[in-house]
């Protein structure tokens, strides 16, 4: 067994707080990776909290994971000692259903194995995530990372950077299509990034003034305040695509009312409440509403690739994990441009 260092959650009350616990040695097909990296995602909140129901505790979270490959099974090909190399939102899946087969594992129909607040195909072992000073995976599930980019700016694109690259490449943002991003977070950026570099003409939607500025450094031609009725109308009728990366209320019907006949507005962010969305909106000119899930393991590969070829990264602030409860309450606050990592060097102080 390997001994572990991290950070986890007790219950859905308290704060984090140190945590040893160990890993299991690994297997013929395994790779064994010390983190140096783990981004903080808004998700690892909502299961701290047990927002969305069934955390298991003690919970490590953490799915954005980058480091350095110290040990590998004997079956293992992609990755060898030294090796950089990620960790995103899954570990296993079936590895046989139809989507597993389509490389589209994150819709496994028989459930794909989550990083963390999971448990593994053995049916009891629970996983453990990224706040932590090392994982064992299967090396199907660990991601080849380039030595071209900045290491820590390159963990949050494991769930951030997917989440948001898998649905503009599916529905074929690119040149001449106008794509629309709701919200400037830590999806919201990466959104504005991939739109623009994929050659669409890219508006970002926000409720803050004082994003306007940092919107267009990003990447955005036109920035709308989504709160001004006249800004909004400007724009009506004329999106192919819009991405709503917002994760708390907000109205569903002023965005679909901006899309053309045939346009899709897609949903990644997860708001807790279920959204009014009355069926006229849709229906008179055959718009669509979709969602949209991570990515699989090819597709983030190919993300991952795209950009180290492209220099693209997330904003970061780097914490050390000391300070992870505090960098939770301002993610709250929406105090962050654009995404935290943990420093988990920070463990080992």
């Amino acid at each position: 067994m390997i001994p572990t260092l991290a950070y986890a959650a007790r219950d859905s009350h308290s704060p984090l707080s140190p945590y040893s616990f160990e890993r299991r040695d690994p297997r013929e097909d395994d790779v064994v990776i010390e983190i140096q990296y783990c981004g903080v995602c808004h998700s690892d909140i909502h299961q701290v909290r047990d927002e969305w129901g069934g955390s298991r505790f003690p919970m490590v979270p953490g799915h954005e994971i980058v480091g350095r490959v110290t040990k590998v099974g004997p079956k293992v090909k992609k990755f060898k000692v030294g090796d950089l190399a990620g960790v995103g939102c899954m570990v296993d899946s079936c590895r046989h259903c139809h989507s597993c087969e389509d490389g589209l594992e994150q819709f496994c129909e028989n459930g794909f194995v989550g990083t963390y607040n999971s448990v593994e195909k053995d049916g009891k072992t629970p996983t453990q995530g990224g706040y932590s000073n090392n994982i064992v995976v299967r090396e199907s599930f660990a991601l080849r990372i380039s030595p071209k980019l900045e290491l820590a700016a390159v963990a949050p694109l494991l769930c951030a950077g997917i989440t948001t690259y898998s649905p503009l490449r599916h529905w074929k943002a690119g040149p001449g299509k106008k794509v629309g991003v709701v919200g400037l977070g830590g999806l919201g950026h990466m959104g504005v990034k991939f739109a623009r570099s994929f050659g669409a003409h890219v508006v970002l939607f926000t409720t803050s003034p004082g994003k306007v500025e940092d919107a267009k450094r990003l990447g955005a031609h036109e920035v709308v305040i989504s709160k001004d009725p006249k800004q909004m109308n400007e724009h009506a009728g004329t999106f192919d695509f819009i991405l709503d990366t917002v994760s708390g209320p907000h109205d569903l019907n002023a965005y679909i009312h901006l899309l053309k006949r045939d346009g899709t507005m897609t949903l990644v962010g997860l708001p807790d409440k279920p959204p009014e969305l009355p069926a006229f909106g849709l229906v008179m000119q055959r718009k669509s509403l979709a969602g949209s899930l991570i990515g699989g393991i090819k597709e983030t590969q190919e993300m991952l690739d795209y950009c180290a070829d492209h220099g693209i990264t997330s904003d970061i602030e780097m914490i050390p994990i000391q300070k992870i409860n505090e960098a939770y309450e301002r993610m709250m606050r929406s105090d962050v441009k654009y995404r935290f990592v943990i420093d988990l060097a920070s463990l080992k102080q």
